[in-house]
């Protein structure tokens, strides 16, 4: 089998044990299967690059090209509300992080390696581990969607955490109460990123891909961050949707911008 047809393949090598573990981080403790007509994203599909046009900075999020199936912002109050954060980091360079981003260093949160970076965020960490607090740019939403897939791996966390991360809207009020009826799982077991990929950018919405290895093959989900009364807040799925999709299978990183303090 080609390498191309390896990775169009959604029950390739390792794909059910990628989504099962991913599914337990990503998807606040709801078990996805996929089977049937609820098939993986091929990856040639899911990965497309990022245009001039769509880097591009917009006046209104919710005008700013989207990655193809993703819901657009709910709250009135996802605009640009300034350029610097809550807590005070400058927006900075806007330009896409092509490149090995600079980190001051790498922490532990959740059991998942985080970067942190006193130009990019976190600004700000409470006192339950959660992390939040990123410069209004793109290398700030990569920062941020870092941080979010350690936010969610700690599933007795996850109603706070998801109150927190999520941009307000019905979605996640829809989310909210999926997970409030949900038992938490006792799998300590969780991903690390090894890469990430800007899939769509604008000055208030961005979308990356993030790279976990899982077995022998890398898993990716896509996460949209949309800027939210000075902070990067994690677009919520529509309501049944999986956290994080559509997932692909990659047989390595060369799509990615490798980057993990591991």
């Amino acid at each position: 089998m080609s390498k191309d047809q390896d990775e169009k393949s959604p029950y390739g090598a390792g794909f059910i044990a990628a989504c099962i573990v991913v599914g337990a981080v990503l998807i606040c403790g709801v078990v996805i299967i996929f089977a049937g007509g609820h098939d993986a994203t091929p990856a040639s599909a899911a990965a497309q690059p990022v245009t001039a046009s769509s880097a591009q900075p917009t006046d209104d999020p919710a005008s700013a090209p989207a990655t193809s199936g993703a819901p657009a912002p709910e709250s009135s109050g996802a605009g640009s509300q300034g350029r610097t954060s809550v807590c005070g980091l400058p927006a900075g360079d806007q330009a896409l992080p092509s490149a090995v981003p600079t980190a001051d260093g790498w922490d532990v949160s959740r059991r998942v390696i985080v970067p942190r970076s006193s130009t990019y965020g976190p600004g700000k960490t409470d006192t339950d581990g959660f992390r939040h607090c990123f410069a209004h740019s793109p290398t700030g939403a990569v920062y941020a969607a870092y941080n979010a897939i350690a936010a969610i791996a700690d599933q007795s966390k996850l109603v706070p955490t998801v109150k927190k991360l999520m941009v307000p809207g019905t979605a996640t009020d829809s989310l909210l109460r999926q997970v409030a009826t949900t038992e938490p799982s006792g799998d300590p077991s969780t991903v690390q990123v090894a890469g990430y990929r800007i899939i769509d950018a604008g000055q208030d919405r961005v979308t990356v891909m993030l790279a976990m290895p899982v077995e022998s093959v890398y898993m990716s989900a896509n996460l949209t961050l949309v800027w939210h009364h000075g902070d990067w807040r994690l677009q919520p799925p529509p309501p049944g949707e999986p956290v994080g999709a559509p997932f692909s299978q990659h047989r390595d990183l060369g799509d990615f911008v490798k980057w993990s303090g591991i």
